[in-house]
Formats: structure tokens, sequence, C-alpha cells
């Protein structure tokens, strides 16, 4: 049963990847269609945004009401009926109308697990669950790349994979007695979560540090995430299925990464991992910088989602042992709040200055939020005490 229950969660992970790929791929297509400028893209993660952050920072007042698993059913529910109606509307302001249950879903179902799993389980089932999470981001773009091949336009995308949005939540509301059976002490658990303020969680020493950590991941993250496919097209001149099998590449980087982070949680502290991963990042971002050339890209870009990918899960991971368990559900919620920060404020800040500039800027905006977030965490070294980057 337990088994069960954590292939459960799993599967809710890959599908809160699904919707977050398919925009950025699908975007050079949209804005075609409809003849849009490149940075209006980012008016859609805008208002994605203010649904996941405010999901985010309600978590542990929902939780508290609902429970973990009820919040989660519903909320992947929430998720799929926003991908369908992207399907089958043909008016970009409903895309943005949209854009808001899909956030208030993801939100919630993200802070959620991510605690839960950092308190029930191991180092290694974190970076599990987050290579759950890369499986859902790295077959969205696959679903486009073979639409596109077929003559097809990305609304039957969103329609394929809104369907196995669906089944996907079928499938959570009929696990619900599994959570209660597996974890049967988990509704009173949850009920004892501190509800912190913003304030009183930035308060606390090294939370306002693991904000930036995530805000600059996460930056980095959404970034490639959103604009990789317009610079491979608009810069590299690469046609709509290549950008979108390289699309693929850089999610199946990321859920490798999460992959292999796993396997070395089993030997090694998340932070190690973390400069790990810093260093892998540096050796991509420099590939992407000096060579251009389409399939050298799609090598650079698969590196990028390898090094960057475990920093996520392992983030989440100590955030119990850095400020323990009762306080852990708002800070992680405040971290999630952090992270849609990012998701909406620098892909739109690169989308602005690509449009301004064009994309050739892309890489070299990649490598300044890269040596913020080095910066970071070498903050982050001081406070918890860590060795130095390259012992």
């Amino acid at each position: 049963m337990a088994t069960f229950l954590i292939a459960i969660i799993y599967a809710a992970f890959i599908g809160l990847g699904l919707p977050d790929s398919l925009f950025g791929t699908a975007w050079p297509s949209i804005y075609t269609e409809y003849q849009l400028p490149i940075a209006l893209g980012g008016l859609v993660s805008v208002i994605c945004f203010l649904g996941t952050f405010a999901s985010s920072l309600l978590s542990t007042r929902l939780i508290r009401l609902m429970g973990t698993a009820k919040l989660t059913a519903v909320c992947t529910l929430l998720t799929a009926l926003s991908m369908l109606g992207y399907g089958l509307t043909h008016s970009f302001v409903m895309i943005c109308v949209l854009a808001v249950p899909l956030g208030l879903g993801a939100g919630s179902i993200d802070a959620g697990l991510n605690n839960y799993v950092a308190i029930h389980y191991s180092a290694s089932r974190m970076s599990f669950l987050h290579c759950f999470y890369g499986v859902g981001v790295t077959v969205s773009p696959f679903i486009l790349a073979l639409v596109f091949r077929n003559g097809l336009n990305w609304r039957n995308g969103y329609l394929i994979a809104g369907g196995m949005q669906m089944l996907l939540a079928a499938v959570l509301f009929f696990s619900i007695p599994v959570w209660k059976k597996v974890n049967s002490d988990d509704e009173a658990s949850e009920e004892e979560f501190e509800n912190l303020s913003i304030r009183q969680a930035a308060s606390i020493k090294g939370v306002k540090v693991m904000w930036l950590l995530f805000i600059f991941t996460v930056g980095i993250e959404m970034s490639v995430g959103n604009w990789s496919s317009t610079f491979l097209v608009e810069h590299r001149h690469v046609d709509n299925e290549f950008a979108a099998r390289a699309m693929t590449f850089y999610y199946l980087g990321m859920t490798l990464g999460r992959l292999i982070s796993g396997l070395l949680a089993k030997i090694m502290h998340s932070w190690r991992i973390v400069k790990i991963g810093l260093i892998v990042l540096a050796v991509a971002l420099v590939i992407l910088l000096s060579v251009d050339n389409g399939v050298v890209s799609i090598v650079a870009l698969m590196l990028i989602g390898l090094g960057n990918g475990p920093m996520f899960p392992n983030f989440n991971y100590l955030t119990p042992e850095n400020f323990g368990q009762a306080r852990s559900q708002a800070i992680i919620g405040t971290q999630m709040a952090a992270a849609n920060i990012a998701v909406v404020t620098l892909p739109v800040l690169c989308g602005v200055i690509g449009q301004a500039v064009g994309m050739w800027f892309f890489p070299y905006y990649l490598l300044i939020l890269f040596a913020f977030m080095v910066t970071t965490f070498l903050r982050a070294t001081r406070i918890w005490k860590m060795p130095r980057i390259f012992e």
C-alpha cells in the first residue's frame, strides 16, 4: 500500500509538469497565429503567477482544511480543465483567463506535495519526485513535436495533454482512501503546522537566502523553458519541430539530473549535490555561449537541465532540516511563492530584453542569473557552515 501511495504522488508530479513546458514550446506558434509581440508571452506567465502565488501562500490553511490528498486531486482536476480550455479556445484573451485556474491548481499541488515528501520520505524520494515532474515537462514538448510533424497545430497538443491530466485527476480522487490508510496520523499532524506570515517567515535566519536560491534556479529553469524555442527559431534559425525536439532534450536533461540526484542522495548530503549541479550548469552555459550551432545548442540545453534540475528538489528537502517540521509547510509555501515571483518576473524580463535587443542576448541573460545564484549559494555556505564549493 505504501508503494502504491508513493507511485500516486509521483504520478501527481507528472501532472504538475505537463502544462509547465507546453506554453513555452507552443509560444512561437501561438504568437505567429495571433500576430502578437514576442514579449507578450510573459503576460500569460504573469497571470498564471497570480494564482500560483496565492495558492502557495494559502497552502497551509488549505491543507489543514482539506488534507493533502483531497487538495491534490481537486487541484489536478482544475489544471486539467484549464489545459483542455487552452486546446478549445481560439482567443488569446481566453488563454489569459484560463491561466488563473491553471496557476491556482499548480501552486497548491507543488507546495503541499513538496512538504509531504520532505517530512515523510528520504532525500532520494524527493529527488525522484521531481524526476517525475521532469517526466511531465519532457512529455509535453514531445507531444507537440509529434503534433507538428503530423501537420496539426498547438491546440491538439493541449487537448492530448489535457486528456492525460483528466485521467490522472480521476486516479487521484480514487486514491484518497489510500492516503488515510498508509499514514493515518497525517491529518492530525497537518493540523499542527505553524501558520506563519511572510514577515514572520522572513525573520527566521536563512529563509531569505533560500528564497533567493529558489528565485535564481527557477528563473533559469523557466527562462530556458519559455524562451529556448524562440531563441532557436529567431536567432539560430531552426524550424518549430526542431525547436520542440530541443525542448524535449532540455527537459530530459532535467529529468536525468533529478534521477541522478536521487541516486547520489543515498551517499551524499543535498548541499554537496547542489555544488555538483552548479559546476555542470557552468559548463553548459559556456557551451551555449561559445558555439552557434543548432545541434550543439541541444547538447547545451540538455546539460543546463542536468545541472539545474537537482536544485529545486534538494532546496525543498532541506527545509525541515533547516527550519524544523512544524514550520516547514509555511516556509515551503513562502519558498513556492518566491519561486513563482521568479516565474512571473525573470522570464518576462528575458522576453522584454529579447524583444528590445534581439534573442542573441538569451545565453548572456542565463549567465547573469547563474552568477547571482552562485553568490547566494556562497552566502548559504556561511549560514549553514558547509564546506567550500570545490571541497
